[in-house]
Order: structure tokens, then C-alpha cells, then sequence
């Protein structure tokens, strides 16, 4: 009588690089020449990664304009024993990316979910700033109209050290927002292309770099960190 197998799925939440190739752990590169099947948020781009380390894997799309309609099946998949990688095209899934969707589904159905520790724009962005770091609130991206006011009003009170991530053609009119909210004077940094050849960080008030920024068009990849509201007594 043949035996049943007691294999259990797992979700792995894999980070990628920002940037460097390199800049991936090797516990990520064991579980992605492991797993059943990966979860890209771009095939092409997953492709190239793996391909740059010499691994051969099964992709699958899954983005945000899929995710809702794959999730039941993938978890379905995953608990009748696949292991599944989710990976994202740079950084780890769910910090603005697609992947909270899939991961809480599968932590409500009772199916193991782990995420390794690894490459985010976000952190690095913050401890290079000069800005405090001990405590901070990560926004990633606003919203482009819809509760944009709303939610930089609120923002304008906050002591703790602030991150958001931005487009670098919405990056100068977002600065010139943040100094008509918080005011021109409050310090910021703004990195760009983290981990790439062209890394930069731009420091200074909110009305310093975004003049820098008027006069040299900002290109890649951008995180803007701006110091929080000092106490006042």
C-alpha cells in the first residue's frame, strides 16, 4: 500500500536586491534553487536574477494586478504541500510591493510563512540620512491625489523620523509639498539609486534639495527620509 506523504508547503518570503546582484544572502539562494516554484513580480526580472546565479526555477506571475485572483489557488497549492518562493523585482515583498496579500492568507490558514531577513531600500536610506534612526515610521509611497493632503497634514506632527519612497518625476513637486506642510526648513535626504554604481544622498533642508533637485533631473530609484517635528517646550 502505497504511503502518503506528510511533505508540508511553505511560503517563503524571499528579499532581492536593490540593486547590486550580489547583494543577496545565501539562505536566499538555497530556497530558490529549492522550492517548487517561485512567485515573481516580474518573470523577466526574477529570470535574469536567477539566471545571473546560475539557478533553474519554475516562475510564476504574481502581481498586484493578479494577486487577488490567484491567491485561494496558491494557497490551496501551497497547503497540500508545495513550497513556494515570493519574490518581488527588488526589496522585500509586502513593503510596497505585492506579497501581504498572499503572506497573511496562508498565516490565516494555519500554513508555516517565513520571511528571510534581507535587502530593503528603506533602512539604508534612513541610517545614511544623519537623521535619527532609533525610531521612525516608514510611509513608502503617498497617495498621488485621493488623501494626499489628508495624510501629510497628519504627517506634519509626526516627532519620529519620517521614509517615503518616490517616482523621480513626481520627486520635486513631493519635496515642495513637504516644505508647504512641514515646513522648508526641516531636514532631509534623499537617497537615490541605493547599492547601484550612481548611489547618491542628497542632504539638507526640504527647500535645499529641492532646488538641487530643479536643477539636476533626479533619475532611479528614490527614498526621501525627513526628519520629524522637534519638541517644542
Amino acid at each position: 500500500m502505497e504511503q502518503l506523504s506528510d511533505k508540508k508547503g511553505i511560503l517563503y518570503i524571499v528579499p532581492t536586491p536593490v540593486g547590486n546582484m550580489a547583494d543577496i544572502t545565501l539562505r536566499a539562494l538555497e530556497v530558490l534553487r529549492s522550492v517548487d516554484l517561485v512567485l515573481a513580480e516580474d518573470t523577466r526580472t526574477t529570470g535574469n536574477l536567477l539566471h545571473h546565479h546560475g539557478i533553474s526555477a519554475h516562475l510564476q506571475a504574481h502581481h498586484k494586478y493578479n494577486e487577488h485572483n490567484t491567491v485561494a489557488s496558491l494557497k490551496e497549492k501551497i497547503s497540500e504541500g508545495l513550497s513556494v518562493a515570493l519574490v518581488s523585482d527588488a526589496g522585500t515583498p509586502g513593503i510596497s510591493d505585492p506579497g501581504f496579500l498572499l503572506a497573511r492568507e496562508c498565516a490565516a490558514a494555519g500554513i508555516e510563512v517565513q520571511t528571510l531577513p534581507g535587502a530593503t531600500a528603506c533602512i539604508p536610506a534612513i541610517v545614511s540620512s544623519g537623521l535619527p534612526c532609533d525610531r521612525f515610521c516608514f510611509e513608502g509611497f503617498l497617495p498621488q491625489k485621493k488623501g494626499r493632503q489628508t495624510r501629510l497634514r497628519a504627517l506634519a506632527q509626526e516627532a519620529r523620523t519620517m521614509v517615503f519612497y518616490e517616482s523621480p518625476y513626481r520627486l520635486v513637486k513631493t519635496l515642495e509639498q513637504f516644505a508647504e506642510v512641514f515646513g522648508g526648513e526641516r531636514p532631509c535626504s534623499v537617497a537615490r539609486e541605493i547599492s547601484k554604481i550612481h548611489e547618491e544622498h542628497r542632504r539638507g533642508s526640504l527647500v535645499e534639495v529641492a532646488q538641487w533637485y530643479r536643477e539636476h533631473e533626479p533619475k532611479g530609484e528614490i527614498v526621501i527620509v525627513v526628519g520629524g517635528k522637534e519638541k517644542t517646550d
